[in-house]
Order: structure tokens, then sequence, then C-alpha cells
């Protein structure tokens, strides 16, 4: 059985899927990143080869996200692809007419705008906290709460609330006055979700046609708040995809079948065993020009595998 793999790493979490000739999904997991990319993707790696058959063969592996180019070495990645790339590979792989792509991880968001399965704008929020998973997250504890029950809970909402979205601080101030005055807590939660459907769209899709199909991913898309409070902003059903969670990783999947696909390539998998290398990372600032750019290098058994940062490629290898 010939299979891909694709692995998303982000600041928060770091996702793992696993595809068949058919790209049909055979395994994908979800973990926390918690500051360690490197320990995750060979714990990821360790699950994988655990859960995959026995005459499973990768055929290619490709990788995306802000660790992309990490991942990339440590595996030995065919295919090293930016975020938008991936996730549009991976929202038109479940709903092939989308046309516009609302993305929300536990960091930051992305909206992507399709025309005839291209990619022909997008926009992307990686400074502010409000409206992400992170930020759902931190509320749901303040309320002492799950967050599975967030959304399910803000949908019992009569009365929603508004709140200031724009900012975290705001917004968690704003929810602390409502709940001083007495408001039920189901209707400030549904007052956050259209206040970060709200601030989303204002960010992210100011300017831009959004036609449907609709398409939201991402961890915070299981949230049935948000997407009920985005369906009313923009008066048209949003598709959630199966496995919303890991499209990233599944659109990486499907680049490395697509390339591994030209020419019978082979690919350049390092293979299970790197799970049990030691890799560091540093960095130093180059001296050459004015730029003094941040020069990341990654080190396997004290040897340097792998250099990029720099504008000029001097010390990329």
């Amino acid at each position: 059985m010939e299979v891909y793999v694709g692995i998303d790493v982000g600041s928060v979490t770091t996702k793992f899927a696993v595809l068949n000739e058919q790209n049909e999904l055979l395994y994908s997991n979800y973990m926390r990143t918690q500051g360690k990319p490197i320990a995750v993707i060979q714990e990821g790696l360790r699950d994988v080869a655990a859960h995959l058959p026995s005459e499973a063969l990768i055929k290619g592996i490709g990788t995306t996200g802000s660790g992309r180019m990490l991942a990339g070495v440590v595996v030995g990645a065919d295919v090293v692809k930016n975020e938008i790339t991936a996730h549009a590979v991976g929202a038109a792989h479940y709903v092939p007419d989308v046309q516009t792509v609302i993305e929300i991880g536990g960091q930051d968001s992305k909206f992507i705008i399709l025309r005839g399965g291209i990619v022909v704008d997008f926009a992307m929020n990686t400074v502010c906290a409000a409206g992400t998973g992170a930020f759902l997250d931190q509320q749901a504890a303040r309320l002492n709460m799950r967050i599975e029950d967030f959304g399910p809970l803000s949908l019992k909402s009569k009365t929603p609330v508004r709140i200031a979205g724009r900012c975290t601080v705001f917004a968690e101030s704003d929810m602390i006055h409502k709940q001083q005055m007495g408001h039920r807590i189901e209707d400030i939660l549904y007052g956050l979700c259209e206040a970060m459907a709200r601030n989303y769209l204002n960010n992210l899709g100011l300017g831009k046609e959004i036609l449907p199909p609709v398409v939201f991913q991402g961890g915070v898309a299981a949230n049935v708040g948000i997407v009920r409070a985005f369906e009313e902003a923009l008066k048209t059903q949003i598709q959630v995809p199966p496995h919303h969670h890991v499209i990233g990783a599944i659109g990486a999947a499907i680049l490395a079948h697509e390339h591994m696909s030209l020419d019978g390539r082979v690919t350049k998998f390092k293979g299970f065993g790197i799970s049990e290398v030691e890799y560091t990372t540093s960095s130093f600032d180059c001296k050459a020009c004015s730029n003094v750019c941040e020069i990341v290098q990654i080190k396997m058994n004290r040897e340097v595998v792998a250099r990029w940062g720099g504008r000029c490629g001097m010390w990329d290898t």
C-alpha cells in the first residue's frame, strides 16, 4: 500500500495526515506543539508509524505551516508549501467548487479567495489573537467550562449581547462587564461569537468579494456558535468539511502526492528512525550587510544540516 504524509506545524498545534493513493484519509493526529516543534514532530512520526498497516510504504511527504522549513529538514520532505496553498488544496479536495475559505487556527487566521480552483487573493492575521482558538480556550477556562461546550451553549442564546471584539483585552473586559451586569452566559458567549465573526470579516475580508461556496476550516470550525455567526453575517451557508482540523496537513499530503507522481520521483523521506535522532536549533545575526538577517540553523548530531532566513540566500543550505 502506497501512502502520502502531510505535516502541518503551527505555533500552537502540529497536525499529521496520511492519505492512500486515492487521497482518502487513512490516519491523522492533532498534537499540541508546546514550543517544542522538533520533539513533537518526532513524537507524531512515532504515532503514525504505530498506526500504519505493516504493508504501508511512504511514497511522498509534504510539510506546511509556520514550522514547515524546520519540519521539512527533520523529515526529509519532498514538498514544502506555505499554509495558503496547503489549505486551499485541502479545501478544494472536499468542496471542489469552493470560492471562499475561512480558516481560524490556534493563533492565527487566514482568508483565501479561489476562482476556478486557483487562489487569486488571500489575507493572514498573525498579529492579533482576538478571534483565534487560543483566545476561545482562554475564555472557556475563565468561565470554568470545557471548550467543547462553548458552541452548543452559545446556540441557546435568545438575546445575544454586543461584545467589543477588536482586541482580546477589550473583549475580555467587556465580557466581564456583561457578566457583572447579569447577562446570561449563553448570551455573552454568542455575543462573543458574533464579535469574532465581525472582527474577522472586517480585518481579513474587507474589500474582498466573498462568494459561495464558503468553507470554514481549522480547529475553531468545530465551534457551532462561530459557524452560525458567520452564516448570519454573510447570509449564506457555511460548509465545514470533514477532518476540518487537519485540512492543512491533508493539503500538504495531496501536494506531495502530485509532486511525486511526476517522472517517477523517489521520496526523500528519511524514515521513521529519525524519531530517535538528536536535532538542535540555533540562530545568529548575519553581519554581511545592513539587513542583519537572523539565520536559523539546524544541527543533527552536531552537524549543520540546514540553514535559512537570509534575504540573499548566502547562508541557505
